[in-house]
C-alpha cells in the first residue's frame, strides 16, 4: 500500500472531526424525510469529500441518527437548530460554505462538534431544513 492509499484509507476514519461535525448536522435535520441527494447536499457543506460522505452516512445509520431506504433517508432525531442559540453571526469577508457567494455576514451554526458555515441567509435556512 502507498502512501496515497493509506491517506484514502484514513481519510474517512469515523473520529475524523468532518465524520463528527457531519452526524452532529444530520441529527438536527427538520424533516420527517429527505432524498438521499438532499442530505448529501447538507454534508457537502461539511466535507466534498465521497469517501467520507459515506462514512457519515453509514455512521449515522449505525447509530441510530437516520434511516435510509430506497433513496430516501429519515432523520430519527427531533434536535432541531435554534436560530437563536445555535446560530452565531459575524460581521467580516465570508464565502458561502454551501453556495459560494461573498459574504459581508456570515451565519455559523454552533454544534457540539464544531462549527459548521459560514453560510448566507438563505442558504443557513436551507442547510438547517427552514426552507426547501
Amino acid at each position: 500500500m502507498d502512501r496515497e492509499e493509506r491517506r484514502v484509507e484514513t481519510s474517512a476514519d469515523a473520529s475524523d472531526d468532518r465524520v463528527e461535525r457531519g452526524l452532529a448536522l444530520l441529527e438536527r435535520l427538520e424533516h420527517d424525510s429527505l432524498a438521499l441527494a438532499d442530505v448529501v447536499d447538507r454534508i457537502e457543506t461539511v466535507t466534498s469529500d465521497p469517501t467520507v460522505t459515506r462514512t457519515i452516512l453509514d455512521e449515522a445509520e449505525l447509530r441510530g441518527i437516520i434511516e435510509r431506504e430506497d433513496g430516501i433517508v429519515r432523520p430519527k432525531s427531533r434536535q432541531y437548530v435554534s436560530f437563536e442559540s445555535d446560530v452565531i453571526t459575524k460581521e467580516g469577508e465570508f464565502s458561502c460554505q454551501r453556495c459560494g457567494s461573498g459574504l459581508s455576514t456570515g451565519y455559523f451554526i454552533d454544534l457540539d462538534a464544531g462549527e459548521l458555515g459560514p453560510f448566507g441567509s438563505s442558504c443557513i435556512r436551507k442547510v438547517t431544513g427552514r426552507e426547501d
